[in-house]
């Protein structure tokens, strides 16, 4: 039987990062539309919600009883997010909320999670092999 799959942050750490992230997105939400730049649209929201994904499932990690459930957990958080992200755009000038940027971040969230959970696997596979 292989051990349990080990986050690279500790606890602490990787709710600190997750945190960290979420405020960034929500000083990013809180620019006016008038003053956002041009260009970043649908990547942008999938690579922004990407990250948090990958970061809510290492902390989801140090908590859940299997992966899948830290990726189920760090999908869900990311979503529900989401949500509120965009609910906050509606007192926003200039912006408002939009279901299908919340559809997109909810993607982004999925796959940064799963390629995080992935690479995590790969490592954690290769070690194992490299110590018998």
């Amino acid at each position: 039987m292989r051990p349990p799959l080990r986050p690279p942050l500790g606890r602490r750490q990787a709710w600190m990062a997750s945190i960290a992230w979420m405020a960034v997105i929500f000083a990013l939400s809180s620019i006016p539309g008038s003053q956002v730049p041009s260009g970043g649209g649908t990547l942008a929201h999938f690579g922004v919600y990407a990250l948090l994904g990958g970061l809510l499932l290492l902390a989801f990690l140090n908590e859940a009883e299997t992966a899948g459930r830290a990726l189920a957990y760090a999908i869900l958080a990311s979503s529900l997010y989401a949500v509120t992200d965009e609910l906050h755009q509606a007192f926003v000038p200039g912006r408002v909320p939009d279901t299908f940027d919340w559809g997109v971040d909810t993607l982004g969230a999925a796959f940064g999670a799963s390629v995080t959970l992935l690479a995590l696997r790969f490592v954690h596979r290769n070690i194992g092999r490299r110590a018998e």
